[in-house]
């Protein structure tokens, strides 16, 4: 792997971003209401217990999770839809570019995307609404890496579908962690769940982080077999998403799909 190339794919993303404010706005805009409608949520939920319950690191903390979660996983994805959007993905691969060193770049904007966002949530949920970081401890950069690790296998997943399905598939991507959030207990306990749902969700790694959370809160130690259950699984989901878009690609290109990808309109 070219490291150069790469870097290559990433600066691209970085060029396009400062030479549009619309692109940067964007990445601060949802998590921000998102951060806003919560942590009003929460103090007012804090005020109706009478102060006895603080709802603050168990709820909102866990809503900021899941959003850096999904910033990782738009930070993949916008890349791949920047070149599908532009009619450039097939020149770039009519480069020496491997298909490693293409992810490589995805990965790479979804790191940059994701600290930005957590830089911004992390002010946003100190400052006006005094969640504190020391709650979890050293925890939390454990929890932030199984959902970073999710994040990237989301990504490359839903570059997958529309590199198979073609660019008009998009919408199918964008709703993936709306869809998937019901099954992994952000706001609460797996146990709640129909039973179906409780064993689809023992197969997603961010249950692992949401379990962990609400045992700490509650006063717990730091779950060390659930984050590493969690972890683990994170991994896997890496593995199988990395294969999915290589055989989904060497599909494309065997079957002549990816010309729907070039410059000029395939009829």
């Amino acid at each position: 792997m070219n490291l150069k190339r790469v870097y290559a794919i990433f600066l691209r993303q970085v060029y396009l971003v400062r030479g549009t404010a619309t692109r940067f706005i964007q990445i601060f805009i949802w998590i921000t209401v998102d951060i806003t409608l919560w942590g009003f949520t929460t103090k007012y939920l804090t005020g109706t217990a009478g102060g006895e319950f603080n709802f603050v690191p168990m709820l909102l903390g866990a809503v900021l999770l899941w959003d850096f979660s999904t910033n990782v996983m738009q930070g993949v994805t916008m890349l791949f839809f920047e070149d599908v959007w532009s009619r450039n993905f097939l020149n770039i691969f009519a480069s020496p570019l491997k298909i490693s060193e293409y992810v490589g770049g995805l990965i790479l904007s979804g790191v940059a995307r994701s600290i930005l966002a957590l830089l911004v949530m992390f002010l946003l949920a100190i400052f006006a609404f005094g969640f504190s970081v020391f709650t979890f401890g050293v925890s939390l950069a454990g929890f932030l890496l199984i959902l970073f690790f999710f994040g990237i296998a989301l990504g490359i997943i839903g570059v997958s579908i529309v590199l198979r399905l073609g660019p008009a598939a998009e919408w199918l991507v964008w709703p993936i962690p709306a869809l998937l959030s019901p099954f992994v207990g952000v706001l609460y306990s797996l146990s709640v769940l129909p039973g179906w749902m409780q064993f689809i969700g023992q197969f997603l790694p961010p249950s692992y982080v949401f379990a962990g959370i609400r045992e700490i809160v509650n006063g717990g130690t730091f779950p060390v077999s659930t984050f590493l259950w969690g972890l683990l699984m994170a991994f896997i989901y890496i593995i199988l998403a990395y294969i999915i878009f290589v055989n989904v690609y060497r599909k494309a290109v065997r079957t002549g799909l990816i010309a729907r990808y070039s410059a000029e309109t395939v009829t």
